[in-house]
């Protein structure tokens, strides 16, 4: 097991006390607001989610507020965060407290554990920031200040070096304050332990940290080799009738499970052909306009896009035709669609 400093807590609370920032999340703590900004913040940096946070909890203020809305509210509330599952599973967990847990989250790791979308490192935040257990939540920041500071030879990738750090966390956990130990060893690889770089003339743990002592703390952490996103090539439609825009409602499993997206083809077509693909749908095209090329990243997909602006005579009913105010109201676009969205 890796060998943590032994005063970690002694050294980070007071400078956490000083240094940690106001977040949303972190005024007026409950175990809901925590699981969800938590949630919010797997995959989503910290400036994106403050104002969806706030937003989510304005319209859905507790469990049992979750759990009572329509999925495609929760979509909505999350539109633009990406990572659509989460929300999902957030849906889906809520609905399981309410039943199993009088809408209380539980303030078990492993009951947690056992909820849609919560994993290791979401239980642990849960027990530790909401409950103030001694439950280590091991995420890329704390791994990243965990093998600078032992100058772990290992890839961080890998389960078993998680694992074996989360158990040597654990065992250096204050017997007070566990949930400000968690947020400061978090803030800590945010703020001045970041990728690259790192900031060791402001660290409170720049004389106990192996890495530091080196001079090159920015070799660690060891990761694995990421292997080259796929890329996908695809034809994205704006297809008008009367001021109404087609929308269509993606399946329920898979990449982006059940949003609503602008009609999509594999491949680049050009003008000919998505002349003849939006025939094949029945929209009696009475015009074409290139509306330009986008680029979307997901985490091992990468969508090219060019899209295309169709006057239709026809609005078949294998899409729904939608106005503004409705596409605002009530039905959620990913991101993926934004450069085209902004042109709607």
């Amino acid at each position: 097991m890796e060998k943590l400093p032994k005063d970690l807590a002694g050294l980070l609370l007071p400078w956490y006390d000083g240094h940690g920032r106001d977040l949303p999340w972190r005024r007026d703590v409950t175990p809901y607001r925590v699981w969800v900004s938590e949630i919010m913040l797997q995959q989503t940096r910290i400036e994106a989610a403050k104002d969806y946070f706030l937003r989510f909890m304005d319209a859905l203020p507790t469990v049992a507020d979750l759990a009572a809305a329509d999925e495609q509210t929760v979509l909505k509330l999350w539109e633009g965060l990406g990572y659509y599952a989460r929300a999902r599973n957030l849906h889906r967990a809520a609905k399981l407290i309410v039943e199993n847990y009088g809408g209380e989250l539980p303030a078990d790791s492993k009951a947690l554990r056992a909820l849609p979308g919560i994993g290791d490192y979401t239980a642990g935040a849960i027990a530790s920031i909401a409950f103030d257990l001694p439950e280590p939540a091991v995420d890329g920041n704390v791994l990243r200040v965990c093998a600078r500071l032992t100058c772990c030879p290992d890839s961080v990738g890998d389960q078993k070096v998680k694992n074996r750090f989360r158990e040597a966390l654990r065992q250096r956990y204050p017997a007070e304050r566990c949930g400000a130990f968690t947020s400061a060893l978090m803030e800590l690889g945010e703020t001045v332990c970041p990728p690259g770089t790192p900031d060791c003339g402001g660290c409170p743990l720049e004389k106990v940290c192996a890495g530091a002592q080196t001079g090159h703390p920015a070799d660690w952490p060891v990761m694995d080799e990421k292997r080259p996103r796929k890329i996908q090539n695809r034809t994205v439609f704006i297809l008008e009738y009367a001021g109404r825009v087609a929308l269509i409602q993606r399946p329920d499993r898979g990449l982006l499970a059940g949003m609503w997206e602008l009609p999509n083809v594999e491949g680049d077509l050009d003008e000919t052909a998505a002349l003849c693909q939006a025939d094949a749908w029945g929209c009696a095209p009475e015009g074409l306009a290139p509306c330009g090329r986008a680029t979307h990243i997901f985490t091992h997909l990468e969508w090219h896009m060019t899209g295309w602006r169709v006057q239709c005579g026809a609005a078949p009913d294998r899409f729904i035709w939608t106005t503004a105010k409705e596409r605002a109201a009530r039905y959620p676009v990913p991101s993926a669609f934004r450069a085209y969205k902004e042109q709607l």
